[in-house]
């Protein structure tokens, strides 16, 4: 999903991306780049990988671990998580539009160890409420994220909080059906509205997959390279941000940490 296709319907959700291999070789072909105006949330849904961030601290991500980072009026990233453990990762990268008052405002981090996020059945909370658990995470009202692992054959369904007719769910692993069958690197949305969502994991594999719920952002989409904003004006200002930081960050020499990898740039 990119900003300018099923992001215009999807939003506030407006980028997803399902990615997998070995860090080591991510991390270095990842180059530092900018964002603006939105917020990414990257979940992992296989393997571990390290933070390490003078704001924040330094862990683990593993199963159900999120970074958030609300790029707001200006950030580089892209290469503050580091290889952990395991030989191989897979997550999702996910892109929220942030609304007038927060799109241009200040920069924050948070990253989630699996054992801090809340889980309700088989859904691990992400962003936001659900069946009375809420994430840690210090996201806009009216979103929910959830990441869930269904065994071969489980039925699961999810109803919608008050408001929420944004609708979605992709899968990462196996197959659900919701109606149509929906397999590994697919994704689906459901009708505008806030009607249960109904899931049936393959009966061979089971499934692990993401689902997302919200109110919708009413507000136009402004895109720039790495940024997404609600007017050409809030575009114009954080692309100039972007530029200040961009001069500031190649002024910084080298800012590896001891594990290796180099922090976000606000």
């Amino acid at each position: 999903m990119s900003p300018s296709d099923l992001g215009e319907q999807l939003k506030p959700f407006v980028f997803l991306d399902l990615f997998a291999g070995d860090m080591r070789l991510l991390q270095h072909a990842m180059p530092l780049h900018p964002h603006s105006g939105i917020a990414t949330v990257t979940v992992f849904t296989e393997g571990d990988v390290i933070y390490d961030d003078p704001q924040a601290g330094t862990g683990t991500l593993g199963f159900g671990g999120v970074e958030w980072m609300r790029a707001g009026g200006g950030v580089w990233h892209g290469k503050e998580l580091t290889a952990g453990e395991s030989a191989r990762i897979q997550g999702y990268q996910l892109w929220v539009a942030l609304p007038p008052g927060l799109e241009n405002g200040p920069v924050e981090s948070q990253y989630v160890e699996a054992n801090a996020t809340p889980q309700a059945g088989p859904a691990r909370v992400i962003l936001g409420s659900h069946a009375g658990a809420t994430s840690p995470v210090r996201s806009p009202d009216g979103i929910v994220y959830l990441l869930v692992q269904l065994v071969p054959g489980e039925r699961w369904s999810f109803k919608p909080a008050a408001g929420h007719r944004v609708g979605w769910f992709a899968v990462a692993k196996g197959a659900v059906d919701a109606g149509r069958t929906v397999k590994r690197g697919q994704m689906a949305i459901f009708a505008d509205g806030e009607d249960a969502m109904l899931f049936e994991a393959d009966a061979s594999d089971g499934a692990t997959f993401v689902v997302g719920a919200a109110v919708p952002h009413d507000h136009p989409l402004f895109l720039g390279y790495y940024s997404v904003h609600t007017s050409a004006e809030a575009l114009a200002a954080g692309e100039q941000r972007i530029a200040e930081l961009g001069a500031r960050l190649a002024e910084a020499g080298d800012r590896r940490t001891g594990s290796g990898n180099v922090p976000v740039f606000r």
